[in-house]
């Protein structure tokens, strides 16, 4: 039996492709794993109250958009971190963020426009669910490269008009995954102004947007009120997997205008599962709180001092202005891995598996990504091992 050929082409995702690299190979030292963003701090021991205190919501079906209760947390969340009003009626809540990220080319983009089918703008590397998203509503990926002469961030004041024409969407990261490169307001407002000249919408991924070093990144939706933009132009997708250490209670947000948070409710309706109640019951309290969330930030900013006195004098190396992923120049990213597993137990992922190949290169082939997400004293060593052996 055949396979939509529209998946069949995708290449195997990154995880699979490294354990086929690695399972195998004997590793060379205690292993440390450092591939995978999931991330080891600790959560706020409150929240397993909370969802046996509201356990007996599990024998009911939860609100489609979201219980209000959760809804005016997260409103209020967006007024006290960016000085916003935004309606608790246009925020929809998610599975996490990627049910968020792939809803958004199913629920706003066209199959065909210009005469020919539509174009999904997205930088290169990326989150995968990007390219999937965009396969699976019928249209194109068209992969801008993220590299260090630009910041890490997609040039889409460079893209060919025609080519914008044809656009529906252009997905954007900040603190991008997995450079940790944050957009600036001017880069947000200039994507803002390209959006309405040649009528596509911005979705602004910002999952690490909690995790930052000095400066607080700043969200699509305070660009939306600079530039005095159409709100059904910007689509803004969190959660609070990074945020507050909780990837597994699945549970985020996507905030716009009502025509676009209209359609995202209606996809739900007939094809997603909306968070159970008790998790939900949870994700009011724990986007209410922030006294977790600045020790948890703390933490990280810890390891960005140790990743600078460990990598600082290394050509090449940036530190990371957000998120916890250090992104390493190598010769070669899968050589590297294969060399740092077998030689000291380090797991690591290879760039290329995070990108794909355009314009005959692979932006990621020659880079490595290291996540800060261990604790610190056994991350510390899983740093010194990576130098150590690579450079």
């Amino acid at each position: 039996m055949a396979f939509p050929e529209r998946f069949s082409n995708l290449p195997e995702y990154a995880f699979p492709r490294l354990r086929a690299l690695l399972d195998g190979v004997p590793a060379g030292g205690t292993p440390i794993a450092m591939s995978l963003g999931e991330p080891k701090h600790a959560f706020p021991a409150w929240i397993t109250g909370i969802i046996a205190e509201h356990a007996a919501e599990f024998g009911i079906y939860p609100p489609n958009p979201g219980t209000p209760e959760l809804l005016q947390a997260i409103s209020d969340w967006i007024a006290r971190r960016y000085g916003l009003a935004h309606p608790a009626d246009q925020i929809m809540v998610l599975n996490g963020s990627r049910e968020g990220l792939f809803a958004a080319s199913m629920a706003l983009s066209a199959e065909r426009k210009a005469g020919a089918p539509a174009k999904i703008l997205m930088p290169n590397p990326f989150y995968q669910v990007y390219a999937v998203g965009a396969v699976a509503a019928g249209a194109e990926p068209v992969f801008l490269p993220a590299a260090q002469a630009d910041g890490f961030l997609p040039d889409f004041q460079a893209v060919d008009p025609a080519i914008l024409d044809q656009t529906t969407l252009a997905f954007i990261c900040s603190p991008s995954n997995p450079q940790g490169a944050v957009a600036s307001m001017d880069y947000l407002v200039d994507l803002l102004a390209l959006a309405e000249k040649h009528d596509f919408k911005v979705v602004s991924d910002e999952c690490y947007s909690e995790i930052y070093d000095r400066d607080k990144p700043v969200s699509g939706l305070q660009a939306v009120q600079q530039a005095g933009a159409d709100p059904e132009r910007m689509v803004v997708i969190n959660s609070l997997s990074k945020r507050s250490s909780l990837p597994g209670l699945r549970s985020g947000f996507v905030a716009s205008g009502p025509a676009n948070i209209a359609e995202f409710v209606k996809l739900r309706s007939y094809s997603g599962a909306p968070v159970s109640g008790p998790l939900q019951r949870v994700a009011e309290r724990v986007w209410a709180d922030e006294a977790h969330v600045t020790e948890n930030r703390a933490l990280y900013q810890e390891k960005y001092r140790i990743a600078a006195e460990v990598f600082g004098g290394l050509p090449g190396f940036t530190m990371p202005q957000g998120g916890f992923f250090l992104w390493l120049p190598v010769p070669d990213g899968e050589a590297a891995t294969k060399m740092l597993w077998q030689e000291t137990g380090v797991r690591v992922l290879p760039g290329a598996y995070l990108a794909r190949d355009a314009g005959g290169k692979n932006p990621g082939k020659e880079f490595i990504r290291v996540a800060m997400v261990a604790p610190k004293e056994e991350m510390q060593r899983g740093l010194n091992h990576i130098r150590d052996c690579l450079f």
